[in-house]
């Protein structure tokens, strides 16, 4: 399944130009997204009342408020958080999805291979079906980032067992913890109040409905430092893709930096998890994508993967609200069918894989 890696992630690249353009063109995206992004939904609101809004709750009412409160609080307290939200999700994700496939020389490699999901998953339906919300409203945030910091040490004790850590031994040991977790969860909605699964069900699709801005500090920070210490270990992904020997002759210490890497991927996937559900895919589609463009060298490849992931997921987002207003589609089931799509296509199209 390893492959070609040239073959498989596209090293070449069919984007020529200077990678700051890219970067700064993807950035203007970006901002104009998330101005579209919060304009848009069952009750819309203009953009140039949305960039007022935004811009007096930042600069201390610098501008004249000509717009009503209902207006202020679709766009400040619900929306522009949610959106946030989304694009830290989106980024996070496809960012780990870029060093896992890297680190394991598996392009079909994603985040929730690793039973990191799942062990979120345990953590949020402990609270909503047995335990409640204890803590008020990070109840489930923070039960579903320690049952995927569990996950993650089960995963890496069992791949650890012998010395050293290989990518095809983190790769089953993820797979098996996944399937036990699961297994667990199920367990408990079946024990459980049944009146509860309809939550249980729909955080396990995935969605940004917990944004707040009190919850957003937490993200911003895990992935902002998680972002620039993959970017320092930038170099060493891009050896350890041609081969642990080879990385070993360059002098990589594969074992441990292959152990740091998957623990810092980790917690920032369960911290996503954490406030999102279970939104799949999108670490899986987005390196692709970003490799497609610009080749394999991860220190491209990470940065753009952040700013192509926001985008993709916000925009989701704003599908998941608009299709079925006032309804809203869990976003994993939207990510999860582009997702599939991709997947097939991947794999019609490069047989090798």
């Amino acid at each position: 399944m390893n492959g070609d890696w040239g073959k498989v992630s596209g090293v070449s690249g069919t984007y020529r130009g200077p990678i700051s353009a890219l970067l700064g063109f993807l950035g203007l995206v970006l901002v104009v997204t998330v101005i579209a992004a919060v304009a848009l939904g069952p009750i819309s609101v203009s953009f140039g009342t949305v960039w007022k809004i935004m811009t007096n709750h930042v600069f201390a009412n610098v501008l004249e408020a000509n717009w009503d409160q209902g207006h202020d609080n679709i766009v400040w307290s619900i929306r522009l958080p949610r959106v946030i939200l989304g694009a830290l999700v989106g980024a996070g994700l496809a960012v780990v999805g870029a060093v896992l496939q890297a680190a394991t020389r598996n392009p079909l490699v994603d985040p929730y291979l690793f039973g990191i999901s799942a062990g979120a998953a345990l953590g949020a339906v402990t609270v909503i079906v047995h335990v409640g919300n204890f803590l008020g409203a990070y109840s489930v945030p923070i039960a579903a980032f320690v049952g995927a910091l569990l996950a993650l040490l089960m995963v890496l004790g069992i791949a650890s067992r012998r010395g050293g850590v290989s990518s095809d031994q983190l790769i089953l040991a993820g797979v098996a913890v996944y399937f036990v977790l699961m297994g667990l969860t199920y367990f408990l909605i079946f024990l459980g109040d049944q009146r509860a699964s309809h939550s249980v069900v729909f955080w396990m699709l995935g969605g940004l409905g917990l944004a707040r801005w009190s919850h957003l500090w937490v993200p911003s920070i895990v992935l902002l430092v998680g972002l620039v210490y993959l970017l320092v270990h930038a170099r060493t992904l891009n050896a350890m893709m041609v081969g642990d020997e080879a990385a070993a002759t360059l002098g990589v210490e594969v074992g441990r930096e292959r152990f740091q890497l998957f623990t810092i991927s980790a917690l920032i996937t369960g911290t996503m998890v954490a406030l999102s559900g279970g939104i799949s895919f999108v670490g899986l589609m987005v390196p692709h994508m970003v490799r497609f463009l610009v080749g394999g060298d991860n220190r491209r490849v990470l940065p753009l993967c952040a700013l192509v992931g926001a985008i993709f997921l916000i925009w989701v987002d704003v599908g998941a609200r608009m299709a079925l207003a006032p309804q809203e589609i869990p976003i994993g089931i939207i990510t999860g069918a582009i997702g599939g799509g991709f997947f097939i296509a991947l794999m019609w199209r490069r047989p090798h894989l």
